[in-house]
């Protein structure tokens, strides 16, 4: 893919109209690196609706890491059920607000938190913070590959990969945009090619 300037533009317009995922909302509507970051965590393998419900719920209780300090486990578990992993999250949220007062602006510091990995680390960095970081899941894994823009095994080695060749003002939109695209157009089973916008770009590594 030679020409991804074009094709970060193409996308962008398309996914204009498109459900905005839901870190994004958060951010859109509260401007909080607190609640970024919980809503990050939150929706680790975890339907956006069904995040976005529990955020609400969570969001009406705890609005900051002293009330995350003074809820109690099992009201905190309540309250984000059904996400994925919930005991696990609620376990590490109460744990994040025993050992943080604000929300970190760095990988190292953020890396230091309990339940916070690359992924949720480059996210809060890019949507909170606006700092350049690239944020990769599933989404931006897969469609990268399929372009044939990077050929990689793992998400690591992806955001490794995009390091070395995105653009660097395309690393906090890239996240937002491959994830709106993929639970919509390029999604993993059945693609939606014969719409897709910049299928000429597109190399469909992997599809038949």
């Amino acid at each position: 893919m030679k020409d991804i300037d074009k094709v970060i533009s193409l996308l962008r317009k398309e996914v204009a109209g498109y459900k905005v995922p839901v870190v994004d909302l958060i951010q859109i509507q509260t401007k909080d690196p607190f609640k970024v970051l919980i809503t990050t965590i939150l929706s680790a393998r975890t339907k956006d609706e069904t995040t976005a419900q529990a955020a609400r719920r969570l969001f009406k209780e705890v609005r900051d890491v002293k009330d995350l300090q003074r809820i109690d486990y099992s009201t905190l578990n309540q309250l984000i059920y059904p996400v994925g992993f919930h005991n696990t999250k609620a376990k590490h949220l109460k744990e994040l607000a025993e050992v943080m007062t604000i929300v970190p602006d760095t990988m190292d510091e953020l890396l230091k938190l309990p339940g916070v990995g690359r992924k949720t680390a480059n996210l809060v960095l890019a949507i909170a913070f606006d700092i350049p970081a690239i944020c990769v899941d599933t989404h931006v894994h897969r469609i990268t590959n399929r372009w044939g823009y990077v050929k990689t095994k793992t998400p690591l080695e992806t955001e490794m990969a995009l390091r070395k060749k995105l653009p660097k003002e395309h690393w906090t939109t890239i996240n937002s945009i491959l994830v709106a695209y993929g639970q919509n157009t390029c999604r993993p089973i059945s693609p939606h090619c014969d719409k897709c916008v910049i299928s000429e770009y597109c190399k469909r590594i992997g599809l038949k």
